[in-house]
């Protein structure tokens, strides 16, 4: 998936050496991926060394190792991966759209769009598998989207949203959407098992179809990243400026706005609300990248990745031989860790 999100081509002069770093800390990325994707595969309730991890991929005989690897592992793995990239970039394009340090995917509704939908399919239509209630959970998430995009086009430059009027107009379709499905879930009780996992954040449970059932929709988000990332540069040097140098604010914005709700929509949908990711990891990785989000994205992506997955490794260690889900893992390592950052450090300027 982050080949839709290639870096540039390579600039000529005294930027070489730039570039030569920029390609070095993208390999490393992706040598932290790999190890973490290792990882993955092998740890758990039962340990599975890697090389019976290779067998099981290549040349399955059958065994309680290859059903565990090939059944329940690697569909996990890749939900965490294409949901870590998903996240990751979304995070950076939100961050970058709305000039906000602290925002992240669910500022659009996203998140409790995507709960809304999931709790009404259950309760209105009797709705109860994962790959049933999934679809309602992504639609619910574009809606919001859409009437958060709505909502913050009033007021705004030309009949264009703003990062404040995006901001605003996100908390409150959220807060009212958390409101509607809190009072659903208190009068079913199956709505409110689902919920309640699903609020918790997950990446276990999750098969194959879930992947393929996702995988057009991140893609798609991917794609459009791509075609936003240099409008985005030129965004970030002011409204007025990206004007006057013939930059079309209100499609950057709409191209932005529609790739963060593919991305964060989807992985909302499949994992659930999944915190962290969309909002740390830009800010640890844009040290490495600068203010070009023709490499911050690629760079957040993978980044996310890897400390989805890492999350997940360690939910099973700690607590065997049953597991913390991933989202609850986050939320421990993730918040004191931001404290600890915005403490110490200036965060990068966007």
């Amino acid at each position: 998936m982050s080949t839709a999100l290639a870096p540039p081509r390579p600039p000529a002069g005294g930027a070489r050496a730039t570039y030569r770093r920029r390609l070095l800390v993208l390999a490393g990325l992706f040598a932290a991926l790999a190890v973490a994707v290792m990882l993955s595969v092998s740890i758990g309730a039962k340990p599975v060394p890697l090389p019976e991890v290779w067998q099981a991929i290549t040349a399955p005989t059958g065994t309680e190792n290859d059903i565990i690897v090939r059944s329940l592992r690697i569909p996990r793995t890749a939900i965490g991966v294409l949901a870590g990239i998903a996240l990751g970039v979304a995070g950076a394009l939100m961050q970058g759209h709305t000039r906000n340090p602290l925002a992240d995917p669910g500022l659009l509704g996203v998140t409790q769009g995507a709960a809304f939908a999931m709790v009404l399919s259950i309760m209105v239509i009797g709705v109860t598998s994962l790959y049933g209630y999934i679809w309602f959970g992504l639609a619910g998430a574009l809606i919001a989207s859409v009437g958060v995009f709505a909502l913050g086009m009033v007021g705004g430059r030309g009949g264009g949203p703003t990062p404040v009027t995006l901001a605003l107009a996100g908390t409150a379709v959220s807060a009212f959407l958390y409101a509607l499905t809190s009072s659903m879930v208190l009068m079913d009780e199956q709505a409110m098992d689902v919920f309640r996992f699903w609020q918790a954040g997950s990446i276990a449970a999750r098969g194959g179809d879930v992947v393929w059932q996702v995988l057009p929709f991140i893609g798609a988000g991917l794609l459009l990243a791509l075609i936003n990332a240099p409008g985005l540069n030129t965004l970030s040097l002011g409204e007025d400026v990206a004007r006057a140098l013939g930059q079309n604010v209100n499609v950057t914005r709409a191209v932005g706005v529609a790739a963060v709700t593919l991305l964060s929509g989807a992985s909302v949908a499949a994992c659930g609300a999944l915190s962290f990711i969309g909002l740390m990891v830009p800010h640890l990785i844009r040290p490495f990248s600068g203010p070009d989000h023709r490499w911050l994205l690629p760079y957040s992506g993978l980044m996310g990745a890897c400390a989805l997955l890492l999350a997940d490794v360690v939910g099973r260690v700690v607590a065997r031989p049953g597991e913390l889900e991933v989202g609850v893992v986050l939320a421990l390592l993730g918040a004191p860790f931001f404290i600890a950052l915005v403490r110490r450090r200036k965060p990068v300027r966007l």
